[in-house]
C-alpha cells in the first residue's frame, strides 16, 4: 500500500433499529454471514403498523457479483484530465504528451455466449480491451460490436460459453426508495458491492455529449466511484435495473449521488446493436422543452405536469399528427410525462416506422393523436450503418444526416466521428465535428473527401461546426 493512501471501507446495509423507551433508536450491526440475521429474514420487523422488510442483500450480490466482469483497455491517444463525471486515465503527465494510456471499468455479461454490455466511454478510442471475469478470473480479448453516443453505451463481445450473466428487470417497475445494489470495480478493486436506495429516476444532468443525448438516469445514493462505471446496478432479486454511467462529484470521486442507465433503454439499444450493427432511433420531429414553475403558471398548468412543444419541424411526423408549436404533451403511449427526459426515453423506445400515442393539451383542452416515427433521414426505413473509416486519418467518417442537417440548417456535411490514433487527432479536431468545407471545397459524398484529404499536402483549411452549432476553421501546414 503507498504511503498516504487511506481507504476508507464501508458497507451501507439495511437498518434494523427499535425506539428504546420510545426515543431512542439503536441500530444493530450486522455481518453477511450473521445467522441471526438470516434468521430473521423470514419474518418482518413491525413499528407502529409498518412492516419493515429487512434486505437481502447477500442473496442479491451473490447472483450479480459474478456476472459483472472488469475491463481494462489499452489505447494511444493525448494524456490529460479527464470529465471528472467519467473514470479517471491511469497513467497520465502534465505535459500533454502522447503514448499508451489504460483505463479501467466494469461491464455487465447479458449471455452465455459473452455479450458484454458497459459504457462506451469504457471502451472508446481502446486499441485493445481485456475483459476478465470475476467468477473464474479468466481473461479474454474482447472486440467491439456497436456502440451508441446519443446514451453512452457499448455492446462488446468475448469467445467464451456458458458465463453467467444477469436476468433484466424492469426499470419503468423501480420505485423511489426501493434498496439497489452497484456492482462494479472502483479504483481497480474488483468484485465490490455498495448498496443504497433509488433517490430520483429520470434525471437529466447533460453529460452525454451528443446532438441527440438521451438522458434519463436512475439516481442512487449507493456509492458509485471511478472504475464502476458500466457496471451493474440491481435490485434485491438480483435483476439487472441499470448500468452504472456516471457520479455528481467535483473531485471525480463519490460524493453522494450516482447515475444509472435505466434498463429499459439498455435493452432496446442492444437489441438494435446486435440485429443491424446500429441503433434505430425515432424521430417525431418536434423540440421539446421542460416547464418550469413560471412557465406552469403562465400556462395554467397545474403540478408542472407535460412538456412545452418548443419547435415543430415543417411537414414532419408530428406537425403531420396536428401537434403545433405551444402545445402541451402530458403522456405517450399511456405513460404520464413530466420532464424533457420522461419524454426522450420513451421515444428511444421507438422504432422508424412505429406508431406512439401522444395524449396533449392546446388551450386546457385535452387531445390524442398518433405520430408516425421516421429515421434520420426522414423516411421509415430501417437504416444501416453508413460509415466510412480511414486508419491514415484515423477516424470514422458519416455524411450527416436528414435529422441534424435541419436541425443545423445546413445543406450538407461530413461528421466526424470514433477519432483515435492518426491525423485528425493530431490535428486537435474534435469528436462529432461536422466538415462544411475542405480546402473551399464542399462534399456529399464521403469516399471523394477522405481520398482528397488523405492526398492533400500543403496548406490545407477545414471550414465546418460543431453539433451545439457552433463554427469553426482549422488551418495546417501539413
Amino acid at each position: 500500500m503507498k504511503k498516504g493512501l487511506t481507504i476508507l471501507l464501508g458497507f451501507t446495509g439495511g437498518l434494523i433499529g427499535a425506539f428504546v423507551y420510545g426515543k431512542l433508536y439503536a441500530p444493530v450491526v450486522f455481518t453477511q454471514t450473521d445467522s441471526a440475521l438470516q434468521e430473521s429474514m423470514a419474518a418482518p420487523i413491525k413499528y407502529q403498523g409498518q412492516a419493515i422488510v429487512q434486505a437481502n442483500f447477500v442473496n442479491a450480490s451473490q447472483i450479480a457479483t459474478p456476472s459483472v466482469v472488469f475491463i481494462k483497455t489499452l489505447s494511444n491517444q493525448q494524456r490529460g484530465f479527464n470529465d471528472p463525471f467519467f473514470d479517471f486515465w491511469n497513467n497520465f503527465d502534465f505535459f500533454g504528451q502522447r503514448g499508451p494510456v489504460t483505463s479501467s471499468g466494469s461491464g455487465v455479461i447479458l449471455t452465455a455466449d459473452g455479450y458484454i454490455v458497459t459504457n462506451l466511454h469504457v471502451v472508446k478510442d481502446a486499441n485493445q480491451i481485456e475483459v476478465i471475469t470475476n467468477n473464474n478470473k479468466r481473461s479474454y480479448q474482447a472486440k467491439i460490436i456497436g456502440t451508441d453516443p446519443s446514451t453512452d453505451l457499448a455492446l462488446i463481445k468475448i469467445q467464451a460459453n456458458n458465463l453467467p450473466h444477469l436476468t433484466m428487470g424492469n426499470s419503468d417497475q423501480v420505485e423511489i426508495g426501493e434498496w439497489v445494489l452497484a456492482v462494479g470495480n472502483p479504483f481497480n478493486l474488483t468484485s465490490t458491492v455498495t448498496a443504497g436506495i433509488v433517490s430520483a429516476k429520470g434525471r437529466n444532468i447533460n453529460i452525454v455529449n451528443n446532438q441527440f443525448p438521451i438522458e434519463s438516469f436512475i439516481q442512487t445514493d449507493a456509492a458509485i466511484n471511478p472504475g464502476n462505471s458500466g457496471g451493474a446496478l440491481v435490485d434485491l432479486d438480483g435483476k439487472l435495473i441499470g448500468i452504472n454511467t456516471a457520479i455528481a462529484s467535483n473531485t471525480g470521486s463519490y460524493n453522494g449521488y450516482g447515475f444509472a442507465i435505466p434498463v429499459n433503454i439498455v435493452a432496446k439499444i442492444i437489441k438494435d446493436l446486435i440485429e443491424f450493427k446500429e441503433v434505430q432511433r425515432g424521430f417525431t420531429g418536434m423540440e421539446i422543452k421542460d416547464i418550469d414553475a413560471g412557465m406552469a403558471e403562465t400556462l395554467s398548468i397545474k403540478n408542472n405536469h407535460g412538456v412545452l412543444v418548443n419547435e415543430v419541424l415543417e411537414d414532419g411526423p408530428a406537425e403531420k399528427a396536428g401537434i403545433q408549436k405551444g402545445d402541451i404533451v402530458i403522456d405517450v403511449n399511456n405513460k404520464p410525462i413530466d420532464s424533457k427526459a420522461n419524454f426522450d426515453e420513451q421515444i428511444a423506445y421507438g422504432r422508424p416506422g412505429d406508431k406512439i400515442t401522444v395524449k396533449y393539451l392546446r388551450k386546457g383542452l385535452e387531445r390524442i393523436t398518433q405520430v408516425a416515427l421516421l429515421n434520420e433521414e426522414g423516411t421509415t426505413a430501417i437504416m444501416k450503418k453508413g460509415t466510412v473509416t480511414s486508419g491514415n486519418l484515423g477516424a470514422d467518417f458519416q455524411l450527416v444526416s436528414k435529422a441534424e442537417k435541419d436541425k443545423l440548417g445546413i445543406q450538407q456535411g461530413v461528421k466526424i466521428s470514433n477519432i483515435r490514433n492518426g491525423r485528425i487527432a493530431m490535428m486537435g479536431i474534435q469528436e462529432g465535428f461536422i466538415i462544411l468545407k475542405f480546402n473551399k471545397k464542399e462534399y456529399d459524398n464521403v469516399a471523394s473527401l477522405i481520398a482528397d484529404f488523405e492526398a492533400a499536402r500543403g496548406q490545407i483549411q477545414i471550414e465546418g461546426m460543431f453539433p451545439n452549432g457552433s463554427r469553426a476553421v482549422y488551418s495546417f501546414y501539413n
